[in-house]
């Protein structure tokens, strides 16, 4: 399971719709060879279809699609916009933290969302994300939620 490793982060991603922020997140994951290239379309695919469903609270979206659609390791990468796009949501928008969220099954998928929880539930570690300017800031920030 890679959570957030460094290779999978990206500040300070500059993109102009939520569509390309949701392939910034996948191509992390697809990088480190975690997910086919199918698995980022299919994320594109669910948020067409279903619209900003996974803006899941203000500033964050966790884009993310089945198992099956190429999930090759459970993983989550991070990237932070410079500035933030809208996505669509009522309440929630615009979004400046993504976290592309890859698991081959269900209780994956649980173990992931906790841990990105237990780090999001934190007004002042969302704020903190917002602002990270280095990895390290990012690290230091899940090593106090372990």
């Amino acid at each position: 399971m890679k959570f957030l490793d460094k290779s999978l982060i990206k500040l300070g991603a500059e993109v102009n719709n939520a569509q390309e922020a949701i392939e910034e997140a996948g191509r992390l994951l697809f990088t480190e060879d975690l997910v086919e290239q199918s698995y980022i379309e299919a994320m594109v695919k669910a948020y067409n279809e279903n619209g900003p469903y996974f803006v899941l609270a203000p500033k964050i979206a966790i884009p993310h699609a089945r198992p099956e659609d190429g999930v090759k390791e459970a993983s989550v990468s991070f990237v932070q916009l410079k500035k933030p796009v809208v996505f669509g949501h009522a309440s929630n928008d615009p979004v400046q933290l993504i976290f592309g969220l890859g698991a081959s099954s269900s209780d994956e998928h649980l173990t992931l969302l906790k841990k990105l929880t237990s780090l999001l539930n934190d007004p002042a570690n969302i704020e903190a994300l917002v602002h990270a300017s280095s990895y390290e800031t990012v690290q230091q920030l899940i090593e106090r939620e372990r």
